[in-house]
């Protein structure tokens, strides 16, 4: 103890050595951690992948870079995972060790001593909401494109957005299939109107450059019009503008488009589509809920730091430290999460608005900080 003592006591005098020195014994074990996490989370993908190839027969080149470009999601997911493991197994080895103990005998506090763990799971959070913010939304496009453009090749009848009516008169469906919608002047994209008989014969199909909503109903654009006969000859009719009830309103339309993605969204995104006007009172609350949340999530780090502080001065000798570590690292991410969607999923559901989107997305870290910070209190006294 004392040839550790005295390799220690230098800390004191100069912080920076300190510094240094944990965040050394952190970087391989959150390494350990991030690629541990990133390779469960992604083992679905890579078995969507293999299918894509086996079954779809998509170009292995386009499938690869579908995955490459689900990458910094999942990146942004796995890291607090990773904060929180490599914080573990880092102070499971140096208490294990005797170095805390030796840096207290130093005289430096354990406050003192972990901070420099604590101010890098910070610097991570930031990081990882500029990542969630400038690289994912960017990544989750082109994602999105490969698979439905190159893998999948879908065509203006398939894939993207649409809108079904089903009681015509007569009998008889209506699909309308559109390319994009632009909620700011309520306008579809590259729109494809076709009408069904009770026989689901196609009756009528309309082509047109855009589709703006004028209650009550909607104007079609540059309209080129199709009228099928019953012998199977066809009428053109083209037209500047022609009017069509497609069956769904712009707000309808406006959450077929978001609700399949807004967890993919940044949060500008969110934020813009909630000042569209165009969702219901409850679409808003929820959509408030996962703006805040974008916020909120990437600095799960250092809760997650701060947390695991107090469990990794706990000493586990022997080879089994690396699997404790991993078994309460789950187990803590597990039960923070499981109230974080409790939380979120209470909260997207109760009138309130800002305020209580806010608080319910922070919630859970301020929860795991508590509790991180009343157990960092409580070991720093021995």
């Amino acid at each position: 103890m004392s040839a550790r003592l005295a390799a220690i006591r230098p800390f004191a005098s100069t912080p920076r050595i300190l510094d240094r020195y944990m965040v050394s014994e952190l970087g391989g074990p959150f390494a350990f951690g991030l690629s541990a996490f990133t390779l469960i989370f992604a083992a679905t993908n890579i078995l969507a992948i293999s299918r894509l190839v086996s079954e779809e027969h998509a170009p292995l080149g386009a499938a690869i870079g579908y995955f490459l470009w689900q990458l910094p999601q999942i990146m942004i997911t796995v890291v607090p995972m990773a904060m929180l493991l490599g914080v573990l197994l880092a102070l499971q080895r140096l208490s294990g060790e005797s170095e805390i103990t030796a840096m207290k005998a130093g005289g430096i506090g354990l406050v003192r001593a972990v901070a420099p763990l604590l101010v890098v799971g910070f610097g991570v959070s930031v990081v990882a909401l500029i990542l969630q913010e400038g690289v994912v939304p960017y990544a989750n496009d082109r994602a999105t494109y490969l698979r439905e453009e190159v893998i999948k090749q879908v065509g203006p009848y398939g894939g993207g957005s649409h809108a079904v009516t089903t009681a015509l008169p007569g009998g008889g469906r209506q699909l309308t299939a559109f390319a994009g919608y632009e909620a700011t002047t309520q306008t579809l994209l590259k729109v494809t109107l076709i009408k069904y008989d009770a026989a689901n014969r196609e009756q009528v199909i309309i082509f047109a450059d855009r589709a703006r909503y004028q209650p009550p109903t909607w104007t079609f654009i540059n309209a080129r019009e199709y009228q099928i006969n019953p012998d199977g000859t066809t009428h053109l009719l083209e037209e500047p503008e022609q009017q069509a009830d497609i069956g769904e309103k712009p707000s309808q339309i406006q959450q077929t488009i978001t609700n399949k993605n807004r967890e993919e969204m940044s949060r500008s995104q969110v934020r813009d589509v909630i000042e569209s006007g165009q969702l219901s009172p409850q679409e808003t609350r929820a959509f408030q809920t996962t703006y805040e949340e974008k916020f909120a999530r990437p600095f799960a780090s250092f809760v997650f730091t701060l947390i695991a502080v107090p469990f990794g001065l706990r000493p586990s000798r022997g080879g089994g430290s690396t699997g404790l570590g991993f078994g309460l690292a789950v187990a803590i991410v597990f039960v923070y999460f499981v109230i974080a969607s409790i939380v979120s999923a209470v909260t997207s559901s109760l009138p309130g608005g800002y305020v209580a989107s806010t608080l319910g997305a922070w919630l859970p870290n301020a929860i795991f900080t508590a509790i991180g910070a009343l157990l960092l209190q409580r070991a720093a006294r021995y």
